[in-house]
């Protein structure tokens, strides 16, 4: 039987510990009790939290992503977790997601693809579907405007030319750069995304709009296709 919250000196207890030392200063079980709130007859809430964490595959990295994966519905198979305590984690976990996402990426500033993988490689890193993103810039390279282009499987999706281009030309937008991950989280470039994104640079050409990047995202890394295939000269 473990013991209970209120049994251990108040200086250990996590409400009580974060209030004298700060949140920094509390280990992730303790972190996930305080969202738990409260455990059961047999065991207290920091028991709870370290069952959760123990649902880590990789549990050396100490890395807390591994609760993004988790369904309401695995949570409930932990025993003394109901249903309002899973849903208090999975939007803790989405509160996670959008506080790491800027909330106005208008005049935004881009100088290099990095400054683009900053802005999404949290929002896109664990996704399981192939996202594609198109980010449309103006003449300083500030973001006027991002949106969805598509929703795929695992492994593709589809889209076409004008799913790219008519709002860009709408807009009389003079620069775009696209973005799609790799469930995988792999970030190499397929040859199929090589080869479109050679089409859609030749493509944009014709209506006088500049593909700056294409950039795919995996778990972490990230490729800028557009930098692997420029030529000595400059020239894709």
């Amino acid at each position: 039987m473990s013991i209970k919250i209120k049994q251990l000196p108040e200086t250990e207890r996590p409400y009580e510990k974060m209030e004298l030392y700060g949140e920094k200063a509390l280990s992730n079980a303790e972190l996930l009790a305080i969202i738990i709130k409260s455990g059961t007859k047999d065991e207290s809430s920091v028991t709870l939290a370290q069952k959760l964490l123990r649902l880590n595959p990789n549990p050396q990295s100490n890395n807390l992503d591994f609760l993004r994966e988790i369904t309401i519905t695995e949570f409930m198979k932990i025993k003394g977790i109901g249903k309002v305590k899973a849903i208090q984690l999975k939007a803790v976990c989405e509160l996670a997601i959008r506080m790491a996402t800027p909330l106005n990426y208008q005049k935004i500033k881009i100088k290099r693809p990095e400054d683009i993988v900053s802005l999404l490689m949290e929002e896109m890193r664990l996704e399981k579907q192939e996202i594609v993103k198109l980010i449309i810039l103006n003449n300083k390279n500030e973001i006027m405007r991002m949106k969805n282009l598509a929703l795929g499987g695992i492994n593709s999706v589809n889209m076409s030319m004008k799913d790219i281009l008519s709002e860009p030309i709408k807009m009389q937008a003079p620069k775009i750069i696209l973005v799609h991950n790799h469930p995988s989280g792999d970030a190499t470039p397929s040859k199929a995304d090589m080869k479109m994104t050679e089409e859609i640079f030749k493509v944009t050409q014709l209506f006088n709009i500049q593909l700056l990047d294409h950039i795919v995202i995996g778990n972490g890394t990230f490729t800028s296709i557009i930098s692997k295939m420029l030529t000595k000269d400059g020239e894709i």
